[in-house]
């Protein structure tokens, strides 16, 4: 996410961060690159100026030249007008009727990601404790209905189903109707899209809204599509008084052009993004853990909130028993794997991590958990419960089981080996009080 411009941001920021003192030219400099990397990144030449003149006025403060540090001064100062440009302090939840059911109209482009965010919408939602409805509203592509039912009752949620021979107003009005009188308590409406906006796709929206008078129009955007996406943005705020943005494929977006400015160019706040195919890739928009990752500073609490969702409490507090007591087995391993792969792709695990965001895919072994839960699975369960009988001939039977080798089988006992005597030294350490550590992961680069 954002690799090119992260890494010539973090390249001007090193430079800056190296200066002993900073004076106006090195400043103005610094500030000719920063300004090369956003537009090279197809941010709004409008953004641009913006936010380097905010920058130029603080980092020229007296304050500033004459500290200890100036370059990382600068640096914050940058941060925090990034954070401001994205919407600081704006919440990215929705807005709830007082009386349910609270209504939903997702509304965008064709190609953009409607059906697929209705649906990781009302995931989102049923996470949350809400009862999400799902309604298919676009009779005009072929299978958008077929395809909402299929993705959102594959997550567990409710869809009205219907021929597509009514037009969408009727089909909007009946879901509600059914989604009151079942009880849920949100509807999310995915509406028809076209290649391009016309004075039919309007009017029909409009119609939508002026009856059903939803509580969230949400706008679906491609991230990839940048200043495309900021266009469309404003045409249809300007319509339908958007109350927040949805950008999709972030997870593909190198440059990051849309998501620094759509928030200032549109006044329309960014409240969720998806960032994967999958259903769980889908979070809500935090401005100040975003412009973490662009500058490399990681982004901790959300790479937090994923483990929490993919960890049981109660598997953890007996997993940390087994540490602290050094009875960690290859089983215990195997678990942990299984949980690092429910919480996404590798490279972006690692990007959330402070001073991480410069390895990139290509630097990762991805296939590495896969080898070695294959690996693991191959073992009987005395095996994995006790390594040390493992010799040449169960290696051998284990390789022929995982369609891997020998000396990978050697790696990965070496590396547990060593991630044992890491804990039994956490443990001797711990013992004035401290925690002991929990273990490590294999090494996955290339």
């Amino acid at each position: 996410m954002f690799e090119t411009l992260s890494d010539r941001l973090q390249g001007v920021f090193r430079k800056l961060s190296g200066q002993a003192r900073i004076n106006e030219t090195v400043l103005k400099e610094a500030l000719r690159e920063v300004r090369l990397a956003l537009l090279e990144a197809d941010v709004h030449v409008g953004v641009v100026k913006a936010l380097l003149s905010a920058v130029r006025e603080k980092a020229l403060g007296e304050d500033v030249l004459k500290s200890l540090s100036p370059g990382q001064q600068v640096v914050a100062i940058v941060r925090d007008e990034l954070v401001a440009l994205l919407g600081e302090g704006e919440a990215a939840n929705l807005r709830f009727a007082s009386k349910p059911p609270t209504i939903v109209l997702i509304v965008g482009l064709q190609g953009s990601g409607k059906t697929t965010t209705a649906a990781k919408l009302g995931g989102w939602l049923k996470k949350s404790g809400r009862y999400p409805y799902l309604v298919p509203a676009d009779i005009y592509r072929p299978a958008a209905i077929e395809q909402l039912v299929r993705v959102g009752q594959s997550i567990g949620l409710k869809v009205y189903e219907h021929d597509g021979s009514q037009q969408p107003l009727e089909i909007a009005k009946q879901g509600v109707f059914e989604a009151r009188r079942s009880g849920f308590d949100t509807v999310i409406i995915d509406t028809a899209g076209r290649l391009h906006i016309d004075d039919t796709l309007m009017d029909e929206l409009r119609g939508l809204k002026g009856e059903l008078a939803p509580s969230e129009i949400l706008f679906v955007a491609d991230a990839m599509t940048g200043q495309d996406a900021v266009r469309s943005a404003g045409e249809f705020h300007e319509a339908l008084e958007l109350t927040g943005v949805v950008l999709t494929k972030m997870d593909g977006d190198a440059r990051g052009g849309a998501a620094l400015s759509i928030r200032h160019v549109t006044g329309v706040p960014i409240k969720f993004v998806g960032t994967g195919e999958r259903p769980t890739e889908f979070e809500p928009f935090h401005p100040d853990r975003m412009v973490g990752r662009v500058l490399g500073m990681g982004d901790v609490l959300t790479l937090i909130e994923k483990a929490e969702e993919v960890v049981d409490e109660k598997e953890a507090r007996a997993l940390e028993k087994k540490m602290r007591k050094n009875e960690f087995t290859l089983e215990d391993f195997r678990s942990q794997m299984k949980m690092v792969r429910k919480m996404g792709p590798l490279s972006s695990v690692v990007g959330m991590l402070p001073g991480m965001s410069h390895i990139k895919e290509s630097d990762l072994d991805t296939k590495a958990v896969t080898r070695v839960m294959a690996i693991v699975d191959s073992m009987t369960p005395k095996e994995r419960r006790a390594p040390q009988l493992l010799n040449g001939s169960r290696k051998k039977r284990i390789a022929r089981g995982s369609g891997q080798t020998v000396p990978e089988i050697n790696r990965l006992l070496k590396q547990f080996a060593q991630m044992k005597r890491m804990m039994k030294t956490l443990k001797t350490a711990g013992k004035g009080g401290r925690k002991g550590g929990r273990g490590g992961l294999p090494f996955l680069g290339r």
